[in-house]
C-alpha cells in the first residue's frame, strides 16, 4: 500500500501516525489527546469519530435523508421519531456543526410543522384529530402518528410525554445557537406545546394524568386499570420530570426573548410541578413510575404489586438535574443494588418484568425483549449523563465499550432484545439505528455537561480521575461562538485561563461563561486539583482539525465510485466558490464539503478493505456495509442537488447568488 495512504487512513480512523519523537501524550488522536488513561481517551476519540465520515465505523452522514433533507430513523425505519431520538440528540447538540444542525432541525420541523391543532388530521390507519400543541410519535413529510403507533392504539393516550420531549430537544437547539429569529419563530410553538402539558395538571395536587401509552417509552405505561377493568388516566411520574426539564429550558429561551410575563408564567409552572414530585417519590428517594388517583403506587421496587423499578424516569431525573444531588444519589445507589437492571452493562426500562400492562407479557411484550425490561440507547444516553454528574465514569466507559462491540461489526441495532444483549433485527445483514449513537454522543457531552442558559453557558467538568490531561480538539458551539476546552490535573477547578488570560467566573464545581464575554473562538484551559494550566500544549491544534481522509496516494478511483466523482467535483467547486465569498461555513457549504468527506472515506475504505488494513465483516454484512458507504455518497450529493434547483424560484436574494454559482460549476 502507498505510504500516504497508509497515513491517511491513520488520521481517518483516528490513530497517531508514528513518528520519531517521543509523544508528548499518553494518547493522541484526531478529536482527543491526553496523559493518564489512555484506554478512556482513545474511546473519546473513538466515539466523536463515529460523528465524521469514517472509513472504519458507521458514522453519522448515514442518517442522511433526502426526502426532507435532514436525519431519519435508520435504514428500516421511514420516519424520524421523538423518543429515539431525545438521548442522541440531546447529547449531540453541542458539537454538532453545519449541516448537521440543518439536518436535524429539518428532522425536528416534521414534528413541529404538523403539531396538533384541533383540526389536522394524523396519518391513517389511526386517524386522529390531536388537541392543539400536541406532537407526536412520529412523522415524515404529509405525514404524522400523534399515537404512540404500536400496540392497542384504541387505547392510546396523545403523546403526552413526546411533546415534552420534544419541546427539551428543541429548546436545547435554541438555547445553543441563540439565533433571534428562530427564536421567534418556535416560541409561539413551544409555548402551544406547554399549555398542552399544563392541560393535564391536576390543581389539587400538581401531577400530570397521562393515559395509556403517555408515557415517553411507550406503550408500556397503561395507565389506571379501574375496578371495572376500563383504563383511565393516573399520575404518571416521568410527564412530571419531562416536563420540569422542558420548562427549566423554555424559560430560558424566553428570558432571552425578553418576555417577562411568559418568564413569570412559566416559573411559577415549574414551582408547582416541583411541589408535586415529593407524592411520586418513595421512601428511598427514588421515582415511582405512576401512581393511580386511588392511591395505588407503580414502580415500588420489592412490592407485592407492581413491585419493578421503573428506570428511565429516574436516570432522567439526574440527567435533566430534576433530582437535586442528594436525591441523584439516592436513585443511583438504588439503581446499583439491582444488577437486573444493567445484566449487560447497558441499562434496560425496568426490572423485573411490569405487571401492570394492558397486555400480557408475552411476544413483542416480553420481558426483556422491548418496552418491558428491553434496552434502548437512547435511554443510555440520559443514564451516561447521570453516570458523569455522579462521578461514576467506570459505568460510562462500561456503556461504551458494550456498544463498540456492536459498532464494530456494523449491527448499532435499537432496540436491544434479551435485556440489552442482541439485536432488533438480526436478520439485516447490518443495522444502523439512530438510537445507539446516543451512547457515544453522551460520553462526550457528559465530560462538561454543558448547561447552556438565557446568558451564560455553564461547564461542569466530569474528566475521569484518571485522566490528568485532556485536550477537545474540536469546537463546542455557544451561539455564533466556538469553545476549545482543555484540563490539568484532576478534582476541584482551581484556576481558569481564556485565550491564556485568568479568568475568575468559577468556583469549585462550575464554570460560568457570560456569553458577551467571551471571544468568537476561545481556548479554555481549566486547571484542577491545584494544577498550573498549560495553554501552550493546544495552540498547534486550536482549530479542532487535522488532514481529513482522502484518496490521495491510491492509484485509481474505486469504481464503486466513478459515477459519484463528477458530482462531488461540481459539489466541491460551489464549495470553493461559497469559502471565497466568506460563506465556508455555511450549510450549503458544509453539506458540500460532507459530501466530499463521505466520497474519500468511502474510498480510504474500500482501498484499506481491499488490502487487509480494515478487517473484513463476516458473510453479507461486509457487501452491505460498503454499498452503505456509497449510498451515503450518492443521497448527499442528491439530496443538495435537490436544494439547488429550488433556488432559483426563492425570494431570498442570497440563495440566488447561489443559484447563480451553482449554475457556473456547470461542466458542458
Amino acid at each position: 500500500m502507498p505510504g500516504i495512504l497508509a497515513n491517511t487512513i491513520m488520521l481517518a480512523m483516528g490513530c497517531a501516525t508514528a513518528v520519531a519523537a517521543a509523544p508528548r501524550y499518553d494518547f493522541e488522536g484526531r478529536f482527543y489527546a491526553g496523559r493518564g488513561d489512555a484506554e478512556y481517551l482513545q474511546l473519546l476519540n473513538t466515539a466523536r469519530r463515529m460523528f465524521e465520515p469514517d472509513p472504519e465505523l458507521q458514522n453519522l452522514a448515514m442518517f442522511y435523508y433526502p426526502a426532507w433533507n435532514g436525519l431519519v430513523e435508520g435504514q428500516t425505519w421511514n420516519a424520524w421519531w421523538i423518543q429515539n431520538s431525545y438521548g442522541p440528540t440531546y447529547c449531540a447538540l453541542p458539537f454538532w456543526q453545519e449541516p448537521f444542525t440543518t439536518f436535524v432541525q429539518n428532522s425536528q420541523d416534521l414534528w413541529f410543522d404538523q403539531m396538533g391543532d384541533g383540526h389536522h388530521v394524523g396519518a391513517a390507519p389511526w386517524l386522529s384529530v390531536a388537541p392543539d400543541g400536541a406532537l407526536c410519535d412520529c412523522a415524515r413529510p404529509n405525514f404524522i402518528i400523534y399515537k404512540q403507533g404500536d400496540g392497542r392504539v384504541e387505547l392510546h393516550d396523545w403523546g403526552m410525554e413526546f411533546t415534552a420531549a420534544g419541546v427539551v430537544m428543541q429548546c436545547e437547539a435554541l438555547l445553543i445557537a441563540r439565533d433571534p429569529a428562530a427564536i421567534a419563530h418556535y416560541l409561539p410553538k413551544l409555548e402551544r406545546c406547554a399549555d398542552f402539558l399544563e392541560s393535564r395538571r391536576d390543581p389539587r395536587n400538581n401531577l400530570y394524568l397521562a393515559g395509556a401509552a403517555g408515557n415517553l417509552m411507550a406503550p408500556s405505561h397503561a395507565g389506571w386499570k379501574k375496578p371495572d377493568g376500563t383504563y383511565g388516566f393516573s399520575y404518571l411520574a416521568g410527564l412530571s420530570v419531562t416536563t420540569i426539564a422542558a420548562l427549566d429550558r423554555l424559560i430560558e429561551l424566553e428570558r432571552m426573548a425578553g418576555r417577562t410575563e411568559r418568564v413569570k408564567v412559566y416559573s411559577e409552572r415549574r414551582e408547582l410541578s416541583r411541589k408535586g414530585l415529593p407524592l411520586l417519590t418513595t421512601g428511598e428517594g427514588y421515582f415511582l413510575k405512576s401512581l393511580d388517583p386511588d392511591g395505588t403506587p407503580h414502580g415500588v421496587f420489592g412490592a407485592a404489586r407492581h413491585g419493578y423499578f421503573e428506570a428511565i424516569v429516574n436516570h432522567d431525573a439526574i440527567c435533566f438535574r430534576v433530582a437535586d444531588d442528594a436525591q441523584s444519589r439516592a436513585i443511583y445507589a438504588k439503581i446499583a443494588s439491582i444488577p437486573g437492571l444493567r445484566p449487560y452493562d447497558l441499562i434496560i426500562t425496568n426490572y423485573p418484568s411490569l405487571d401492570d400492562l394492558y397486555t400480557e407479557p408475552k411476544g413483542l411484550w416480553e420481558f426483556g425483549h422491548w418496552v418491558n425490561g428491553g434496552h434502548w440507547s437512547t435511554c443510555e444516553a440520559r443514564m451516561i449523563m447521570g453516570y458523569y454528574r455522579l462521578g461514576r465514569t467506570e459505568d460510562a466507559r462500561r456503556s461504551m465499550q458494550r456498544i463498540l462491540g456492536f459498532a464494530r461489526q456494523f449491527r448499532m441495532d435499537n432496540n436491544l432484545t434479551h435485556f440489552g444483549r442482541d439485536r432488533y433485527q438480526p436478520k439485516e445483514p447490518i443495522n444502523c439505528v439512530y438510537d445507539a449513537w446516543g451512547i457515544p454522543a453522551a460520553f462526550i457531552r457528559g465530560l462538561f455537561e454543558y448547561l447552556y442558559q438565557a446568558d451564560q453557558l455553564v461547564i461542569v467538568p466530569h474528566v475521569p480521575a484518571g485522566i490528568t490531561r485532556l485536550e477537545q480538539r474540536f469546537p463546542i458551539r455557544f451561539g455564533t461562538k466556538r469553545l476549545f476546552l482543555s484540563t490539568t490535573g484532576t478534582g476541584e477547578i482551581t484556576r481558569v485561563l481564556v485565550d491564556g488570560k485568568p479568568w475568575t467566573r468559577f468556583d469549585a464545581k462550575q464554570l460560568f461563561l457570560p456569553y458577551a464575554e467571551i471571544p468568537a473562538e476561545a481556548r479554555i484551559e481549566i486547571a484542577l486539583g491545584g494544577a498550573s494550566p498549560t495553554a501552550a500544549d493546544l495552540a498547534a491544534h486550536r482549530d479542532g482539525t487535522v488532514e481529513s481522509a482522502t484518496l490521495r496516494g491510491a492509484p485509481a478511483i474505486p469504481a464503486e465510485l466513478q459515477g459519484l466523482e463528477p458530482r462531488v467535483k461540481r459539489l466541491g467547486r460551489l464549495q470553493a466558490k461559497l469559502a471565497a465569498a466568506g460563506l465556508g461555513e455555511d450549510y450549503v457549504a458544509r453539506h458540500a464539503g460532507l459530501a466530499r468527506e463521505c466520497f474519500e472515506a468511502c474510498g480510504v475504505r474500500l482501498a484499506a478493505v481491499a488490502a487487509g488494513t480494515i478487517p473484513r465483516l463476516p458473510g453479507a454484512a461486509q457487501a452491505a456495509a460498503d454499498e452503505s458507504y456509497v449510498l451515503t455518497v450518492e443521497r448527499l450529493c442528491r439530496g443538495l442537488e435537490t436544494v439547488l434547483e429550488s433556488y432559483p424560484q426563492s425570494d431570498d436574494p442570497a440563495k440566488k447568488r447561489i443559484a447563480a454559482w451553482w449554475a457556473e460549476t456547470r461542466v458542458q
